[in-house]
């Protein structure tokens, strides 16, 4: 940083970002940080909770709160979800709807906007996954969207390739509150690094299971320990509601789990860029659906 860029006042502040399941939320949230501090996968619902992502924008501090997508809950655990991600605005200078292009103007978003009408919240528009859709549709929908609620500002990007996102930040860096940053320059995340890395155990777990069973279970970091060669070692359990459940997770002869946990591994090594020897385990927990104790460590309202 320049010392002309010291001098200059700094901008800091909270950027909620909201929208329907798997709109493209936390891949902005990563793309942001550079790393990767939100899970991501083509199931819907796999933020369970808000996610910080922290980053620099010359002189402004971004603090992207990346929430649950909202959605019509059913289960105590949709509730909750739902409700926290519309903490997130409470708690946000600026909230951002973000819409999946290819989607368009679903009922889920026509929720959302409804939404914010009756509570007449300031937001600023941003369709993603601009790359897979034609220019004539990206125009009539953000055209569609701006006759259905009047939105301070519209962005066309793809967070995964990073087109026109790096406008969208600068955007959000001159809107900010001027005020000290409140994080350090480095950090991306206030995530301890263990829950971050049974996120991303979490996240293989969607990735190569199928149906309804990733929603059926929870990741929890049961040690975290560096060890006297400065390598880290990892136990976590993965808790299921029934046998069956856990059968599907170990695999035969116990192939599925070691192909997750090899797969975690890695990723979490090259993230943390130091050795990591992670151990999974698989156990019953018949009703961890509906243990008050697990949505507080979510962040989640039990009672939602």
């Amino acid at each position: 940083m320049s010392n002309t860029e010291k001098n200059q006042a700094t901008r800091c502040g909270f950027v909620a970002l909201i929208g329907a399941p798997n709109s493209g939320k936390s891949t902005i949230t990563n793309h942001f940080t550079g790393s990767k501090v939100s899970i991501v996968s083509p199931k819907v619902q796999t933020t369970r909770s808000i996610v910080k992502g922290i980053g620099i924008i010359e002189n402004s501090q971004i603090i992207f709160l990346d929430t649950p997508g909202i959605f019509n809950p059913k289960r105590r655990l949709d509730r909750a979800m739902v409700a926290s991600a519309w903490g997130g605005v409470n708690d946000a200078d600026i909230t951002v709807l973000v819409v999946d292009s290819q989607k368009g103007l679903t009922e889920e978003v026509e929720n959302i906007i409804k939404h914010l009408k009756e509570n007449n919240l300031a937001t600023i528009l941003v369709l993603n996954k601009i790359d897979l859709v034609s220019k004539e549709k990206l125009l009539q929908l953000g055209a569609t969207l701006n006759k259905e609620y009047s939105f301070q500002e519209t962005f066309f990007i793809s967070a995964l390739t990073g087109k026109n996102i790096d406008e969208f930040y600068r955007y959000l860096a001159e809107k900010l509150p001027e005020s000290p940053w409140y994080y350090p320059e480095e950090q991306m995340s206030d995530m301890p690094l263990k829950l971050l890395a049974a996120e991303i155990v979490r996240e293989k777990l969607f990735l190569y299971l199928q149906q309804e069973l990733p929603y059926m279970l929870t990741v929890e970091p049961e040690l975290w320990e560096r060890r006297e060669d400065g390598s880290i070692r990892a136990e976590m359990t993965i808790y299921v509601q029934r046998d069956s459940q856990k059968i599907i997770i170990l695999g035969r002869q116990g192939r599925m789990i070691k192909k997750i946990g090899q797969t975690a591994r890695k990723e979490i090594e090259e993230l943390l860029e130091e050795r990591v020897h992670l151990f999974l385990y698989v156990k019953v927990r018949e009703n961890w659906l509906d243990d008050p104790a697990r949505y507080s460590s979510w962040g989640l309202d039990y009672n939602a």
